[in-house]
């Protein structure tokens, strides 16, 4: 089981200060997060892929996860998300396979289509065509780390004739990818087609939801003869403010919450974490509510928790990441590992791929 962090990467003012952030302090500031997060002993930072304010998370996420690659040792690097719909595959398979390389491997890729509309005309494409564009962008950059000499004829780019792009995947092994959706089924369906991972990013709507999706994928999993359902690779999103003590906790992120750019003004934090994954609270309740994740989902994957979002401080995130990593995970991975079966794989890294002589695709 792997358990990480991931950023959004919004450049928000700080409601108890009046404080905003300026770009250049939040990259810096995400960089410190990374870092802090391998310190802790965190598997995954994932940073996600944004084009317009309030986000400084990267247009290009490879600059920014190569940096951090260069600094760390051990924790894995990931996208949350790529917005396959929206970038050129070609270009996504070169700059992906180069820091595959820089990161000597530790690194894996989360595909998107986006939620924002204006995205899609910026870069010449039609949000209507967002499923199409995934289904076809991502069937050509499976064949680019997968063939050595590509010829491509598709809708929505110019063809290739006799096209191979490098670098090539380090060790011949392509980078392990997530699908991620919040609600569309068609993508769910591409993760199970290609044997790649889906990822549930279940933080703004109740479990129900993502319970339809996550069956939905592990059943054509299963109907494409990768494994049996319950082998089906699955990442879950999550949220979290922890205090030692509950009540702090709550008093604390309240103005944090009421203000968040993406549901800020909208309902009470109570019916928020009643209805969805926020936790706040106590280590003890973070660890209680993110074990019913595995009642509602099954025995899954992967584990990223968001920390560092509605202009929270530095300070504070780090502080989070210290009551993450030293509290919460630990006692989630002997839990979990527990009640895992035998059957069920862990999350593919470039070495157990690398070992299956078998890419995942």
């Amino acid at each position: 089981m792997q358990f990480g962090i991931f950023t959004v990467g919004d450049v928000t003012t700080d409601p108890a200060t009046g404080v905003t952030p300026t770009e250049h302090e939040r990259i810096k500031a995400m960089v410190a997060i990374a870092l802090k997060a391998e310190e802790v002993g965190l598997d995954v930072f994932a940073t996600g892929e944004h084009h317009n304010p309030p986000f400084a998370a990267p247009a290009n996420p490879p600059v920014l996860l190569a940096n951090i690659a260069a600094q760390t040792k051990k924790i894995i690097l990931s996208t949350s998300t790529t917005l396959v719909t929206t970038n050129d595959p070609v270009r996504l398979a070169e700059d992906y396979a180069m820091l595959q390389h820089l990161s000597d491997g530790r690194l894996d890729l989360m595909l998107g289509r986006g939620n924002t509309g204006p995205v899609y005309p910026w870069f010449g494409k039609d949000i209507r065509d967002g499923i199409p564009l995934a289904v076809e962008n991502y069937a050509l950059l499976h064949r680019l780390w997968r063939e050595d000499v590509v010829d491509w004829q598709g809708k929505f780019r110019t063809p290739l004739q006799g096209f191979t792009s490098t670098p090539r995947p380090l060790d011949g092994v392509p980078p392990f990818v997530w699908h991620g959706s919040i609600r569309s089924p068609e993508i769910a369906e591409q993760a199970a087609y290609y044997g790649d991972g889906f990822f549930a990013n279940h933080i703004f709507w109740p479990k129900e939801h993502f319970q339809q999706l996550i069956a939905f994928y592990r059943k054509r999993y299963e109907h494409y003869g990768h494994g049996k359902a319950d082998q089906a690779i699955v990442g879950l999103g999550g949220q979290a403010f922890i205090r030692p003590r509950s009540q702090d906790a709550w008093n604390e992120f309240r103005p944090y919450f009421d203000n968040a750019p993406v549901y800020g003004h909208g309902p009470s934090m109570e019916d928020f974490t009643e209805q969805t994954p926020l936790t706040v609270g106590s280590p003890q309740e973070v660890i209680d509510k993110t074990l019913t994740f595995r009642e509602h989902f099954g025995d899954y994957q992967r584990q990223l928790f968001l920390l560092d979002h509605a202009g929270l401080p530095l300070k504070t995130v780090l502080e989070q990441l210290d009551l993450l990593g030293e509290q919460v995970v630990p006692v989630l991975r002997k839990e979990l590992a527990a009640m895992r079966p035998a059957g069920v794989p862990d999350a593919p890294t470039h070495e157990s791929l690398k070992a299956s002589a078998l890419p995942v695709g």
